[in-house]
């Protein structure tokens, strides 16, 4: 059982869990993630590490309110107790010394690249981070990324702060007035392919790290596969991150449909339950 040390509300959608998990917080990288069921009945959702407190033993991650467990995550409070967390798994960001980095975000992929781009710049590298959110009040972990990266730009699509538009808006501008050595995407999989395309034909280096529907986590069940140059990849052991230039995006977004009905059935039955109760 793991408990929950703190709670934060970050906005209407996201919430910030602080968890006891000595031995990952011991172990774990930038770049990989946890594994959490709430609960016997719960079903196996990956979750990126945010961050971790090795002394004492707790590792952060931020989780957005989208199907049934992330719903029913949102009702636990400081003090509950998560059921299983397993991790780390995946394989840790390749993190060099390479000159200017850009680490884009699309929403929650906020707090999944704070790792990593706090890591390229603790290699001796110059840092730029760009936000992505629907609208001011989604935008997180501003003023985390302001503590160290040497700038942090924030794009919002109803322009309601930051600049209005995409993120791969702002990272052109950066590209016609910067030399810029690797980009690093993470958030929904259609911007992680806008921005494939655009440093394609740039030449700038790309990885991403792929969201794929996942189960076990350990490369046994097949669910979380994907085409990478090809090849069918898994994202639990051969990822989360990949070359973006050589990532299928399209049959990404097709597979990442497979179960929307499903979903949708689990969370409307999830939210009419909780109803009943009050």
């Amino acid at each position: 059982m793991y408990r929950i040390v703190k709670k934060e509300k970050m906005n209407e959608a996201v919430n910030k869990f602080v968890i006891e998990a000595p031995l990952i917080a011991r172990k774990r990288k930038p770049g990989q993630f946890i594994i959490l069921r709430l609960h016997e009945k719960g079903e196996r959702i990956p979750i990126t590490i945010a961050d971790s407190d090795i002394e004492k033993g707790t590792i952060t991650i931020y989780v957005q309110k989208i199907g049934k467990t992330t719903y029913e995550f949102g009702s636990f409070k400081e003090g509950d107790y998560i059921l299983d967390v397993s991790g780390p798994l995946g394989n840790p960001t390749p993190i060099e010394k390479k000159g200017n980095i850009y680490c884009i975000a699309g929403g929650v992929g906020a707090a999944e690249i704070y790792p990593i781009a706090k890591a390229y710049k603790e290699e001796g590298n110059n840092v730029y981070v760009i936000i992505g959110a629907r609208n001011k009040e989604l935008v997180i972990m501003e003023k985390e990324f302001k503590s160290f990266a040497d700038g942090v730009y924030i794009t919002t699509d109803d322009g309601s702060y930051g600049r209005k538009g995409f993120v791969s808006d702002e990272l052109l501008e950066h590209i016609n007035n910067r030399k810029i050595d690797e980009v690093i995407a993470v958030g929904p999989a259609i911007m992680m392919k806008v921005i494939s395309e655009l440093t394609l034909k740039y030449k700038i280096p790309t990885l991403c790290s792929l969201n794929a529907i996942m189960i076990d986590g350990t490369g046994m069940c097949g669910v979380c596969r994907v085409e990478v140059d090809g090849i069918t990849k898994y994202a639990c052991v051969d990822g989360p991150e990949f070359d973006a230039h050589k990532v299928n995006f399209d049959l990404l977004m097709k597979r990442l449909k497979s179960y929307l009905d499903e979903e949708r059935i689990s969370l409307e039955q999830y939210k009419h339950m909780i109803g009943e109760r009050r």
